[in-house]
């Protein structure tokens, strides 16, 4: 059972999104909370899987709570998926690195939002489409930077390989099929390259991957 919160200050968003989530035998809404600090106490409560938190709110805003989550090694466990408008983009870059696994736009239809909420229980990055482009073209307009940083040095080959297939988007089983390994080897590929790098989740690894310029956009 993939357990959620939702975090929005908009009830009639939050209504129709539990309504869907309902509907689902693998799914179960735990709480509903109205702000970041709410959502937060709920979150330490309740310990879901997932949970799903608005940008913009009251008192504490979604960037703030997604930090403070992923600061605080009792929520370890939950995976921080963002609800943004197109018109938020701006804010992408700064909730990954404050440990967002994923963001998701709020005009998604119902089959893509339950997969989203599915893909991101088993700990995969996720972004939407259009998020994607923003980030990348971000990281188009910064300088190159050499392919250093902490952890890096510590990766083989392989684990670097597979780090740079993640930047890319790929799934642990398209990483196998390139890599020509089991799918289980390529988890452990990415899973010790995470470890290493200190990455909380593959949308982090993402993030450290063009940060250091292991990965260029439109390049490796």
């Amino acid at each position: 059972m993939i357990r959620v919160l939702l975090v929005d200050d908009q009830p009639l968003l939050r209504s129709g999104f539990r309504a869907l989530l309902d509907l689902e035998d693998d799914i179960e809404v735990v709480a509903e909370a109205g702000d970041g600090l709410e959502g937060l106490a709920l979150a330490r409560l309740h310990l879901p899987d997932i949970a799903l938190i608005d940008i913009q709110m009251p008192v504490v805003d979604g960037i703030e709570a997604t930090r403070r989550i992923a600061a605080d090694p009792a929520l370890a466990g939950v995976h921080v998926v963002i609800l943004t408008n197109y018109g938020f983009d701006e804010y992408v870059f700064d909730a990954l690195r404050a440990g967002a696994a994923g963001f998701l736009v709020k005009d998604i239809v119902p089959e893509d939002f339950l997969h989203a909420v599915r893909v991101a229980a088993r700990g995969d990055a996720l972004l939407a489409p259009s998020i994607t482009r923003r980030l990348i073209d971000r990281y188009v307009t910064q300088p190159r930077r050499t392919a250093t940083g902490p952890g890096l040095e510590e990766l083989t080959n392989r684990e670097r390989e597979a780090v740079v297939l993640v930047a890319r988007g790929l799934s642990n089983d398209e990483i196998a099929d390139h890599m020509v390994i089991s799918p289980l080897t390529a988890k452990t590929h990415v899973n010790r390259a995470m470890t290493k790098l200190h990455a909380r989740d593959r949308a982090q690894l993402v993030i450290l991957a063009y940060e250091s310029g292991l990965v260029s956009p439109g390049g490796s």
